[in-house]
């Protein structure tokens, strides 16, 4: 029993070690939520009921990879990144960029894709202008290029891990190069992620 007072104060000094993995947690779940807009063809929206696009197929190629189902969640501009950042949402997938002020506050994967900012500025709705927000306060010029990723929880590293690994096989086998061309064609302004 004399070890006991010890014990005790050790407590406070192992409780980071028990705070779960974000993977761990995707897992115990078996799905991955991913929060989107669903209001930005091609990227994501909705039609017939259904959710369609590019960042819907990724969302779902990933998830696949981890071995989980994808639990699509539709949200807006106000909660999106909120939502990650709590925990109620595992990723967004809402073309979103790596920016100093986002960087912060979330890890991000690599990119999955580079986009030209007016493709995803031609809705010129407020919200469904996420990324745009996040890169200026003006409309993006017709040629800048952005690298679009996937934000989650900060001190994840064995989720980062797993969705880098994921993204890379996706990659690696072509279905990426495939979504693009699909979703975006030849002449849309998308380029490949190398």
């Amino acid at each position: 029993m004399r070890f006991l007072p010890g014990l005790i104060c050790l407590l406070p000094l192992l409780s980071p070690l028990a705070h779960a993995e974000l993977i761990d947690d995707v897992n115990d779940r078996g799905e991955l939520r991913i929060a989107l807009e669903a209001n930005t063809p091609p990227f994501n929206f909705k039609e017939d009921g259904s959710l369609a696009g590019f960042e819907v197929e990724l969302g779902q190629l990933l998830a696949n990879e981890l071995d989980v189902r994808a639990d699509f969640v539709v949200t807006d501009s106000g909660d999106l990144l909120t939502g990650v950042e709590s925990g109620k949402y595992d990723i967004a997938i809402n073309h979103i960029a790596e920016t100093p002020a986002l960087k912060d506050r979330f890890d991000f994967s690599e990119p999955y894709i580079h986009a030209d900012a007016q493709l995803i500025a031609q809705k010129d709705e407020p919200k469904s202008m996420l990324l745009v927000q996040s890169l200026t306060e003006d409309k993006p010029k017709a040629s800048a290029p952005v690298s679009l990723a996937i934000p989650f929880q900060k001190g994840n590293p064995a989720f980062h891990a797993s969705l880098e690994n994921a993204l890379q096989r996706i990659k690696a086998d072509g279905r990426l190069e495939a979504l693009e061309q699909k979703w975006f064609g030849a002449d849309s302004g998308a380029a490949p992620n190398p």
